[in-house]
């Protein structure tokens, strides 16, 4: 039976869950979340710490950022088959307890590269809370339904970009800038305390992989030859290098570009809602029209819309009422591209699933970082180059769904 073939059947059995679906996405959108509220919660800080170090670049600051970024893609490799080995609940309950305990490193650190340090640690270990709890979905679920319920996911999931800043601030206003890491070890600890309450071990023994290097590199060589799932995780790679790129800069472009400091998290969180918004919208279509219509479709969409605001800047200027809609329906399309690219790389690789994650979950991190790192430090005061990144790389994006896809769009198998 072909990999496609089993994954039908997959798709074609009723869903196996633990408990209420509610709470299902409400539990994995709050692991995921731990993620964005490591980057989110600090960017209202980010001036703050510049200053605290004497940072000599105003895009250093940056590298808070980034720098966790950098922790969060290599070990993804490691903890896919750990998990395939040895199951979900254990391998996450430790990544959340180290991840607590370097939120404390940070806020006890005493110069900018220990930060980085500490900061690069916590990201390796929220890269093995991502990679368990998309296992933990592709466990239960397959094809569109788990399409629909990754959508679902990111809707809650958002609500930490809309709030996350804001709650930097609010921290800010009793408590130094440190405090904010206090934060994130604060919900790592809820987190534990929650799954370990109400989540069982989803991978039962009988479906768990041997643990060497014959059968990781055998599971990896799986991935590296399956053509779609490839083929979505270097696309998701490159058009997430955007949505990385102005989450390392946002603080900038409102601030010394907009002169929005005061209001800058309610700006941010307008961005955040649309992508939340565009997620929700997938959920109720993606089971209907399918997810390769849905996001080559909105991946076209995401180039124009791009396209028309670097060609409004260039002729019109930098009016923040133009501007900032365009800027929303570009940022929404990453809530129809995200699940639905995530769910067709994963399709094929039911049985090793954290492995697959972990890959796919490495390369897209990895080179999403990259390209949004360039793309952030051409930041010179101005949005156009910003902007004109964004597109070529929606343009690299398509050029790697064409060759996936065999130069066949929208098709609805």
């Amino acid at each position: 039976m072909s990999s496609s073939e089993h994954a039908a059947m997959e798709e074609a059995q009723p869903p196996r869950l633990p408990m209420p679906q509610w709470e299902l996405v409400t539990m994995v959108a709050a692991l995921m979340s731990l993620n964005a509220l490591a980057i989110d919660i600090m960017l209202p800080a980010l001036s703050d710490i510049s200053q605290h170090y004497s940072l000599s670049r105003e895009n250093d600051q940056q590298l808070v950022i980034f720098a966790y970024i950098a922790g969060f893609g290599a070990p993804q490799l490691i903890f896919g088959p750990i998990s395939d080995r040895f199951g979900r609940k254990g391998l996450l309950s430790l990544c959340l307890i180290a991840y607590a305990i370097a939120g404390v490193a940070c806020i006890l650190t005493t110069s900018f590269t220990t930060l980085l340090l500490a900061r690069f640690i916590q990201g390796m270990f929220a890269s093995g809370v991502r990679v368990i709890a998309v296992s933990i979905v592709r466990d239960l679920l397959a094809g569109r339904a788990m399409a629909r319920i990754m959508s679902l996911v990111m809707t809650v999931f958002m609500v930490v970009p809309i709030l996350a800043p804001s709650i930097g601030a609010a921290v800010m206003l009793v408590a130094p800038w440190q405090w904010t890491f206090g934060v994130l070890s604060l919900t790592a600890v809820l987190n534990l305390i929650w799954i370990q309450v109400r989540l069982p071990e989803t991978l039962p023994a009988e479906a768990r992989q041997p643990l060497s290097v014959k059968q990781s590199g055998a599971a990896y060589w799986q991935v590296l030859t399956t053509r779609i799932t490839v083929g979505y995780m270097c696309a998701s790679g490159v058009i997430f290098g955007a949505l990385f790129a102005f989450v390392a800069a946002s603080e900038q472009i409102f601030t010394d570009v907009f002169q929005q400091h005061e209001t800058f998290t309610i700006w941010f969180a307008g961005v955040a809602g649309a992508l939340a918004v565009a997620n929700f919208m997938n959920s109720r279509m993606v089971e209907r029209f399918g997810m390769r219509r849905i996001s080559h479709s909105v991946l076209l969409l995401f180039i124009a819309l791009a396209l028309i605001n670097a060609v409004t800047l260039h002729l019109v200027g930098e009016k923040l009422w133009l501007f900032y809609p365009l800027f929303c329906l570009t940022f929404a399309c990453f809530g129809m591209l995200g699940a639905n690219f995530t769910a067709l790389a994963m399709e094929p690789q039911g049985k090793i699933a954290a492995t697959a994650s972990a890959a796919y979950g490495f390369a897209s991190t990895t080179v999403a970082s990259f390209f949004g790192y360039l793309v952030a430090g051409q930041f010179d005061g101005t949005v156009a180059p910003f902007m004109w990144g964004f597109v070529a790389l929606g343009v690299g994006s398509l050029s790697i769904i064409l060759m996936t896809e065999r130069f066949k769009l929208f098709q609805t198998r």
